[in-house]
C-alpha cells in the first residue's frame, strides 16, 4: 500500500492559482469520480451530463467553473477549467514509486557508455557502447539501450523498453513498457518475385515532453531519421513506420497506423484506429475520427472521417447489398442523362402540337 498524500484545500488552491470556497482546512487525500468520491476525496465536473450530480456528491470538495459553484454548496476550487485543473492535480496525488539514483548490480554497462550520477538503473537493463544517459533519467528493468542512442534529462521508461541504436530523445520523454523505438522499418525491393531487403540506415529523433505508450513501435529511418516532434502524446499499440515525421503536440489515440515517410502536421489528433497510406501529407490542425481510412493528403484544418457508423446487424446488411449495386446503379443513371436531352426535345414537340 502507498504512503498516504493528502493536502489542505487552501495549499491546492495555492498551486493552482484557484479561488477557495468554504473550508481551506479541510484535507483531502485522494481523487475520485462523482458518483464515487467520498468526503476526504476530491473530485470535478467536466462535463456538462454530469451536472446533476452536483446534489448527490459525497465529495469533499469539487472543481468547479464559476457557473457551476452557483449550484453547489460544498468546498470548491473555482477554475477556469476543471479537467485541465485535475490533470494538474492528478500528478500531486500519483503513488507512482520515485527510484532512487543508482545503477542496479545487474545492469549490464558498456565502459564507453556515459551515466549522469542521478540517473536510475534497472535490474537487468542493458545500455550499449557511447549511448548517453541523461540527469534524472529513470530506465525500468530490463530496459536496452542501443549503441549511440541518448535519453535526454527527467525522462522515464518503463520496465522492458526497447531502444535500438541511434535513438535520439530529448527531455521529459515518457515510454511505457514493450515500446519499442528504432526496429528497421518495412523496407524490401521486388527482384523478379522475391523480396531485397533495404538495410534501415537513418535513425530517430523524438523530441522534449513527447509520451509513448505500451507496445507503440517506431520504425527507424530508410536514410534519413524519422522524426516526432515536442509535445507528441501517442497511446498504446501505435505503428509508425520508417521516415514518418508528426509535427509538434499532436495526439494520437491506440491502434493507429502510420506508413512510411507520411508527414503529419502540427496540433492534430488523430483517433483511435485510423489508417494512413504512405508518402502523403497532413497539414496542421486536422481531427481524424476513429477508422478513418486516410488515402491521400489533407491540406486544409478541419474533421474528416471514413468509412460507416454502426448500425442493428440486418440494417448493415441491407446497406453493403445497396453499396454493391452502386456502380451499377451510377452506370444506369448516366445512361439516363444521356437519353435526357432527346426525351425533353420529344416532349417538347408533343405539347407544342
Amino acid at each position: 500500500m502507498a504512503d498516504s498524500i493528502s493536502f489542505t484545500l487552501a495549499q491546492l488552491a495555492d498551486g493552482l492559482g484557484a479561488r477557495l470556497v468554504g473550508d481551506g482546512s479541510k484535507v483531502v487525500s485522494g481523487l475520485s469520480t462523482l458518483q464515487d468520491a467520498s468526503a476526504d476525496q476530491l473530485s470535478f465536473l467536466a462535463n456538462r451530463q454530469y451536472r446533476k450530480l452536483l446534489a448527490t456528491t459525497q465529495a469533499g470538495a469539487l472543481l468547479l467553473t464559476e457557473a457551476d459553484a452557483a449550484d453547489f454548496a460544498g468546498n470548491a476550487l473555482i477554475v477556469d477549467d476543471p479537467y485541465l485543473a485535475y490533470a494538474r492535480l492528478s500528478h500531486r496525488f500519483d503513488p507512482k514509486p520515485r527510484p532512487q539514483p543508482g545503477i542496479h548490480p545487474t545492469a549490464v554497462i558498456a565502459e564507453s557508455a556515459q551515466i549522469d550520477g542521478t540517473a536510475s538503473i534497472g535490474a537487468g537493463a542493458v545500455i550499449e557502447a557511447d549511448a548517453v544517459i541523461g540527469a534524472n533519467v529513470t530506465l525500468g528493468a530490463q530496459c536496452f539501450v542501443g549503441a549511440r542512442s541518448r535519453v535526454g534529462a527527467d525522462s522515464w521508461l518503463a520496465p522492458r523498453v526497447t531502444l535500438y541504436h541511434d535513438v535520439r530523445m530529448g527531455e521529459r520523454v515518457v515510454i511505457q513498457s514493450g515500446a519499442v523505438i528504432g526496429g528497421e522499418g518495412f523496407g524490401f525491393a521486388n527482384d523478379r518475385g522475391s523480396w531485397q531487403k533495404i538495410a534501415q540506415i537513418g535513425g530517430v529523433l523524438i523530441g522534449d515532453d513527447v509520451e509513448i505508450g505500451a507496445n507503440t513501435t517506431i520504425d527507424r529511418g530508410a536514410i534519413s531519421d524519422t522524426v516526432i516532434g515536442n509535445g507528441v502524446k501517442l497511446d498504446n499499440q501505435i505503428q509508425i513506420a520508417h521516415n514518418v515525421q508528426i509535427g509538434e503536440h499532436t495526439a494520437m489515440a491506440a491502434c493507429v497506423g502510420i506508413s512510411g515517410s507520411t508527414r503529419i502536421g502540427r496540433h492534430c489528433t488523430i483517433a483511435g484506429g485510423v489508417g494512413m497510406v504512405g508518402h502523403i501529407e497532413i497539414c496542421d490542425n486536422v481531427f481524424v475520427s476513429g477508422m478513418t481510412m486516410v488515402t491521400r493528403s489533407i491540406t486544409e484544418p478541419g474533421a474528416y472521417s471514413s468509412g460507416t457508423a454502426m448500425q442493428p446487424a440486418a440494417e448493415w446488411k441491407k446497406s453493403a447489398a445497396r453499396f454493391r449495386q452502386l456502380d451499377g446503379l451510377a452506370k444506369r443513371v448516366q445512361q439516363l442523362e444521356k437519353q435526357l436531352p432527346a426525351v425533353t426535345q420529344a416532349t417538347q414537340g408533343s405539347s407544342e402540337s
